[in-house]
């Protein structure tokens, strides 16, 4: 957990999309929000246009969030950057994001595999490596963006998640022989991004973060957005939140002491 991404004291508070709660998603307003709560961590979505240009955008398509239609991939900047989004602005660029807010860290959700180049061209780009972490549910595209970007910090996708997942509740052997299929560090690995529960089971326990602990990945858990379970979480030793709820979680994380 030494990477340059996870550099600072204490849990970290991520705004899911800048605080969608809050903000328009994946919007330069919700980002404005998140520096203006005096956060220095986002999480943000990336998908490709047509022409390879690299933008904030959760789903496949503009139409729940912008006054236009139409898959993203099927569409030019050009094109896209004249739709509007809930707050009357244009979509957001990656590049911009990093350019225009170099004291931001952002945890980059890479949608859909024909990002992947795009994405690592940008940080190359723009020189932005350092600062962000990628992520994905699917552990292939994790892979693919380890190849093109080495160093940079990632999360685990599904599978591995589930691996470490099974590890924390097995004995000695098993657990070890578990954890040896998860990537870690040496990999850029640095980080696993769960939800509390999947499908009813507990997926954070005190025994998954002591088992995340032990093979170097930090704990942030999605998405959080209320008071008492943000503090329940905390109290087990997880790294970090992801909230839609960025102030609420601020305030929770300024009564404990320390955080970034």
């Amino acid at each position: 957990m030494s990477s340059p991404y996870l550099a600072g004291p204490g849990p970290i508070a991520l705004a899911h999309r800048g605080g969608g709660a809050e903000a328009p998603e994946n919007s330069r307003a919700a980002v404005e929000h998140t520096i203006g709560l005096g956060l220095g961590y986002l999480e943000t979505d990336v998908r490709a246009t047509s022409d390879g240009v690299v933008v904030l955008s959760h789903d496949a398509t503009v139409d729940r969030v912008t006054d236009g239609t139409g898959p993203v991939a099927g569409m030019t900047w050009d094109r896209l950057s004249r739709l509007r989004d809930r707050g009357g602005q244009p979509l957001l660029r990656l590049d911009e994001l990093l350019a225009d807010y170099p004291g931001l860290r952002v945890n980059i959700d890479a949608k859909e595999d024909a990002v992947a180049l795009p994405l690592v061209r940008t940080l190359r780009r723009v020189g932005a490596a350092e600062r962000v972490a990628l992520a994905s549910f699917s552990d292939a595209r994790l892979e693919r963006l380890r190849a093109l970007a080495p160093g940079t910090a990632t999360s685990l996708g599904r599978r591995a998640v589930a691996r470490l997942l099974g590890a924390s509740r097995a004995p000695g052997p098993p657990a070890a022989l578990a954890l040896r299929r998860v990537p870690g560090p040496d990999e850029g690995a640095v980080c696993v991004q769960v939800p509390v529960r999947f499908r009813g089971v507990p997926v954070v326990t005190a025994r998954f973060v002591a088992a995340a602990h032990r093979h170097g990945l930090a704990v942030h858990v999605w998405t959080v957005d209320e008071p008492a379970e943000m503090t329940r979480l905390l109290d087990l030793g997880v790294d970090g939140l992801v909230s839609d709820r960025p102030r609420v979680l601020r305030d929770v994380l300024a009564t404990r002491g320390p955080w970034h």
